[in-house]
């Protein structure tokens, strides 16, 4: 019985010592930080609908790490230091490109912008409160030379996450639109936006190639 009752002693303190060495693990600390960009300027999304996978060589798990972007087209990932893989996925709203990869030296807070060519972006976006509505003005340019336009929509918004997913009204222009041309729509505001101080406003352009939307940033309206 002795040395049952020792066997287990000893077993519970070989577990406590393995317990606190997987406890002390380090935890990440390095900030990787950038924006998705095209043109220099950021290419904007709808939150958590476009994604990197980030890798990294040299550990038993290989396993990917995702990395979301945000809807201003800024990103952010706490990572160990190391050499790091980033792979831009498919279905979002610019094209895959053939050398998908890019490498990225995280050392410290890290930055590193990633350059994407979007399926169609739009230009010079402006939004006006006219009584009960709003005029949206905007000019809608074709990127990638095989793409099809599919619909070009405008979004009102209690917030600033405002997109096709979260709004409190939309318009769609469908396709007919013309392209490199100003476009100026106007959308009613409805009742649950009408007595609020502020709320937002946004436009976004989908192609047939992805899921997705390129979306203007999100615009106060007071």
């Amino acid at each position: 019985m002795k040395k049952i009752t020792s066997f287990f002693t000893l077993l519970c303190c070989l577990l406590a010592i393995s317990s606190c060495r997987y406890d002390n693990y380090d935890e990440p600390q390095s900030l990787l930080t950038g924006r998705v960009i095209y043109d220099g300027e950021p290419v904007c999304v709808r939150a958590g609908g476009a994604e990197f996978a980030l890798y990294q060589d040299g550990y038993a798990l290989h396993n990917s790490i995702p990395v979301y972007v945000n809807q201003d087209g800024t990103y952010s990932a706490v990572l160990f230091d190391g050499e790091y893989k980033l792979v831009r996925m498919g279905n979002a709203p610019w094209e895959r490109p053939t050398n998908d990869t890019i490498l990225i030296e995280v050392h410290g807070n890290t930055v590193q912008d990633i350059p994407v060519t979007p399926y169609f972006v739009i230009k010079n976006a402006s939004f006006t409160k006219n009584g009960s509505k709003v005029t949206a003005k905007f000019t809608v340019k074709k990127v990638s030379e095989g793409a099809a336009l599919e619909d070009v929509r405008i979004y009102l918004g209690e917030t600033f996450i405002t997109d096709n997913n979260t709004n409190r009204a939309s318009l769609s222009l469908g396709s007919n639109i013309t392209l490199d041309q100003e476009i100026t729509a106007e959308i009613d505001i409805p009742e649950s936006l009408a007595s609020e101080d502020y709320f937002f406003a946004r436009v976004g352009v989908k192609s047939g190639q992805a899921s997705e939307y390129c979306f203007t940033q999100s615009t106060k309206i007071e």
